[in-house]
């Protein structure tokens, strides 16, 4: 992200500004090269500023797509398979954001649905003093990585509910019970999502609720018996 943003903030800079659709795919690709031909980096110094940019993108891109490939392979065969295929019946939890979430929580047994949150730094920080109590932003305590995996996985809950191709063959690698209990969590999750949008919630403040709930799924997964 920090490759991408000192590429797009150099066009930005100088106006450019990509209006076809999402960014960093192949049409914006094709795109960014094109700008490369434009007047404005015509200039030597610009011109080596966008190359700069650029490759830096590229090869954080294939260091990352390899990395992945990587992960993807340790995870498909460790110690922490089983939960990972167990945790990949939620949507948001593909086998990236399960294998971290497995490594780093390391033994799910020590732990409990109901202190999951709070584990993770997921549950409101409180200021009380005699009757009065006043809650405040969360406690960020705990794992960095794990909190930030499952705040990014919980955004994916808020889109109507209709399985991918992709999230239903990560459930046939799973065992029944887990495809059932991760259908019932992400009905659960989006139905929750809904409630919040009704409540007019602020987006981040109801998908932190969302991520907390979230943890607590995680863990009946990961603890479940196949």
């Amino acid at each position: 992200m920090s490759a991408r943003h000192r590429l797009s903030k150099l066009l930005l800079r100088h106006g450019i500004v990509y209006y076809g659709g999402r960014a960093w795919t192949g049409r914006h690709d094709q795109w960014l090269r094109a700008q490369r031909r434009s007047a404005v980096f015509a200039a030597p110094a610009l011109g080596m500023a966008f190359d700069i940019a650029y490759d830096t993108v590229l090869a954080a891109v294939a260091r990352r797509d390899r990395l992945d490939a990587a992960i993807t392979a340790m995870a498909a065969a460790s110690e922490h398979t089983p939960v990972v295929r167990r945790l990949c019946c939620l949507r948001g939890v593909a086998t990236l954001t399960a294998f971290g979430l497995a490594v780093e929580i390391g033994d799910w047994h020590r732990l409990t649905g109901r202190g999951m949150g709070a584990y993770l730094g997921l549950v409101p920080s409180e200021s009380s003093s005699g009757a009065s109590r006043s809650q405040g932003s969360i406690t960020k305590t705990g794992n960095g990585h794990a909190r930030r995996l499952l705040i990014e996985a919980a955004w994916h809950h808020r889109t109507p509910l209709r399985p991918t191709v992709a999230l239903r063959r990560r459930q046939d690698a799973a065992g029944p019970a887990a495809r059932d209990r991760g259908q019932r969590a992400n009905r659960r999750l989006h139905a929750r999502w809904i409630a919040f949008d009704a409540r007019r919630k602020q987006p981040a403040v109801a998908n932190t609720a969302i991520a907390r709930e979230l943890a607590g799924w995680c863990w009946s997964l990961a603890v479940l018996k196949d």
